[in-house]
Order: structure tokens, then C-alpha cells, then sequence
């Protein structure tokens, strides 16, 4: 399988090339499912998945001009014979994971069966993620918390740390949980964006020191592109990548 993995979604020309280059054909020409699952633990989460999906954002991935796109709920395949939803999946050519809390994400995962079924697909297949969709395609990841997350089945562990906001210092939980296993690095997005204090430089490199494999930090502008286990940052912007 094919990773893009994004901090803010398809933001300029050269992610977008990234993305085209993975499918082997043009969007317009290509099958997705959207993947909303992980904005639902946020208050306005729903309105967020509806947000996401119509495109109405600045974040753009649902509203490339795929030739098809359906919406994969994870919550809700527990409910529902196989049969319904695997050949669905297995017929796309990218998977649009979408941003929010990426211990709920990688939670369903699990429990849906996708995070099984996901190695199993045909190599040219593109599992695209945002934020926490990038986040929870690792083996191990971390992120933070003001307080201890809800919705999971355990995380492996939860560890206090001070970080630099501009209202001073202020207490975080780096929170440890285990992803889909798609790679072996990690990621931090939101690298130096004002509304994400917790992924500037000083506080990502605490952030990093917890994570035992290589870590990624991206901006917005930029992205993670894997091909048959060869990892590239493609970017327009800023990225650093931290080493265990």
C-alpha cells in the first residue's frame, strides 16, 4: 500500500502532485472513501465531519474531483456482515483519513477489522491521512492531552510534560498509543503553527524524544509520501525530522 501522509490535507500543487503521481492515474479518474471518524470525540464533531466531507474548509481532500467518493464509518462496521463494506474497500483506490483524536481513530481501526484488512490491499492502493489520520498510521505514536483521552481500549502509557504555550507553561499528557503498523516512523503535524503550540519546535522535540522511531514533524505545506517502503517529504513549506 501507498502513503501520503498530510498534516492539513492537499494544500498546494506539489502534495497534489504527490498524490496523483501514488494513484498512477488522475483523480478525476480514481474511486475514494472518506474516513470521518476520528473529528467525532471533538465537540462539533459532527458538523466537522460534514465540514470535512462537503469540502467546506480550507483542508482540501474530499473535494479533489474524485470520480466517485463514499463515506467509510468504523463505527459502524461491527454492525455489518463483512460482505457489505470489504469489497468496497478493497476496490478503492485511496482511503481519505481524516483528521480529529487519532487514539479514537486507531481504536476503530482495530475494532472495524480495517487496520487488518489494510496490508491486504493491492499495492497500488493510497491510504491518504490528515492530522490525527496520519498520526494513527504508525505502529506507535504519541500525542497530547490536556487531560486523559476517552473512547479507547487503553493506551500504552500516559506521561506528564511541560510545555511552552504563549500564555507560559503549561502541563500536557503525552499519550502513547499503538496505530494501523502501515510504517515505521512516526508523525507530528501542525509543525510551528500558531494555533498549535503543542507541535512548535521546542515543545515537538519533547514531543519526538518520547516516540521510539524516527518522527516526522510537518507543516501544513507539507507531506510524508511512501512507495514501496521508500519515504520522501514532499513540501512547501517547513518539516524536521527527529531521530529515537
Amino acid at each position: 500500500m501507498r502513503l501520503l501522509l498530510t498534516s492539513g490535507g492537499i494544500r498546494n500543487a506539489s502534495v497534489q502532485d504527490a498524490l496523483v503521481e501514488l494513484l498512477g492515474k488522475p483523480i478525476e479518474e480514481s474511486d475514494a472513501l472518506f474516513v470521518p471518524t476520528a473529528i467525532y470525540p471533538f465537540p462539533g464533531g459532527a458538523i466537522g465531519a460534514w465540514r470535512a466531507i462537503s469540502g467546506q474548509n480550507s483542508s482540501r481532500l474530499a473535494n479533489l474531483g474524485w470520480k466517485s467518493l463514499g463515506i467509510l464509518e468504523l463505527s459502524v462496521l461491527p454492525s455489518i456482515e463483512e460482505d457489505a463494506w470489504v469489497p468496497t474497500v478493497r476496490d478503492a483506490d485511496a482511503l481519505l483519513f481524516w483528521g480529529g483524536d487519532p487514539l479514537f481513530l486507531a481504536n476503530w481501526m482495530r475494532r472495524s477489522g480495517l487496520s487488518a484488512l489494510l496490508p491486504t490491499l493491492r499495492p497500488e492502493a493510497v491510504y491518504v491521512g490528515v492530522s490525527a489520520g496520519s498520526i494513527a498510521a504508525a505502529s506507535t505514536f504519541v500525542e497530547t492531552y490536556t487531560e486523559p483521552p476517552r473512547g479507547t481500549d487503553g493506551p500504552l502509557k500516559s506521561e506528564p510534560v511541560v510545555f511552552t504555550t504563549p500564555d507560559g507553561d503549561v502541563g500536557r499528557l503525552l499519550v502513547t498509543g499503538q496505530g494501523a503498523g502501515l510504517v515505521d516512523f512516526a508523525v507530528i503535524p501542525h509543525f510551528e503553527h500558531p494555533d498549535h503550540p503543542d507541535a512548535w519546535l521546542t515543545n515537538a522535540e519533547k514531543w519526538a524524544a518520547r516516540i521510539p522511531v524516527p518522527t516526522y514533524a510537518i507543516d501544513d505545506e507539507s507531506a510524508v509520501k511512501v512507495t514501496d517502503g521508500a519515504v520522501e517529504v514532499v513540501s512547501e513549506g517547513r518539516w524536521k525530522l527527529f531521530t529515537p
